[in-house]
């Protein structure tokens, strides 16, 4: 066997190795302080759709998110992207910066474009939309990015998220969204976002309130930070009511009997997907 062909051979068992199936960790080349993991069906083609799983504040639940959804990527041929924001990314230990999209000199939601462009040219797609779900810490930055990049999404599965930022344009960020456009550069788009198929779920059991109050001298503590409910089923349904009001569909589970577990409600996330992608590969 000839050296190249030896390469050929080597790079193919490489390839079978990490980058297919339930995939290595890579740094992502944007900003390489983050981190991702994947997902990847056996064949990927022109119909392969791509499913972003956002991690909650421990940050171990991109590993359950990338085998929990393994087997729907499989059967659904659809890539599972689970990006890392790591605590403390900025040296500090800061927990949360992820979850209200900018922390220093970070720009979270451009750190997961450039994860998806990223493994887009990897494995040859165009992936201009894609899916999100997120739960608890991964909730909030689903819900935002939402507000912020509507036209990037063609679903967004939103799961208890602690704190929400309402449609409410006489609040500033991260309360309402009123300076969006000075914050961010990026200008509110109802439009796009009511053409966003949206699901929100949330435990009845989810009671907890200890992590979720903010209080005065906190990071993220501003008026009306806590105006949106005590509990997070109370603060996603404030959500929901401030989606709809905007002319977004949602579908909203309240899960019985269901504390804070995402493990619980992954099967209706992915039922909610599977609904749209045949949705979406029958027309």
């Amino acid at each position: 066997m000839s050296s190249t062909a030896t390469e050929d051979s080597q790079a193919r068992l490489l390839r079978a190795t990490y980058d297919v199936g339930k995939t290595a960790m890579y740094a992502a080349k944007v900003d390489p302080r983050f981190h991702y993991c994947l997902y990847v069906p056996p064949q990927i083609g022109p119909e392969t759709e791509l499913v972003v799983c956002v991690h909650g504040t421990s940050r171990t639940s991109f590993l359950d998110f990338r085998d929990g959804f393994a087997e729907f990527g499989r059967w659904q041929d659809c890539v599972i992207l689970c990006p890392v924001f790591p605590i403390g990314p900025l040296g500090d230990g800061a927990r949360s910066g992820y979850k209200y999209m900018q922390e220093g000199d970070i720009r979270y939601d451009r750190v997961l474009l450039g994860m998806v462009e990223e493994v887009a040219a990897k494995y040859g797609r165009q992936w201009d939309r894609f899916a999100m779900f997120g739960f608890s810490g991964g909730g909030h930055f689903t819900h935002r990015f939402a507000i912020l990049h509507p036209k990037k999404l063609w679903a967004a599965c939103i799961g208890a998220s602690g704190s929400v930022t309402l449609l409410d344009a006489d609040r500033d960020w991260w309360v309402g969204i009123r300076n969006l456009e000075k914050v961010f550069g990026i200008a509110f788009d109802r439009e796009a976002l009511a053409e966003v198929p949206v699901q929100m779920l949330v435990g009845d059991a989810d009671l907890e309130t200890w992590e979720i109050t903010h209080k005065p001298g906190g990071t993220y503590w501003m008026e009306g930070a806590n105006d949106a409910g005590r509990t997070r089923p109370e603060r996603m349904d404030a959500l929901r009511r401030s989606f709809e009001a905007a002319g977004v569909k949602v579908r909203f589970d309240l899960v019985p009997g269901v504390s804070h577990s995402r493990m619980l409600v992954i099967d209706r996330v992915q039922d909610f997907l599977a609904g749209l992608l045949k949705q979406k590969r029958g027309a």
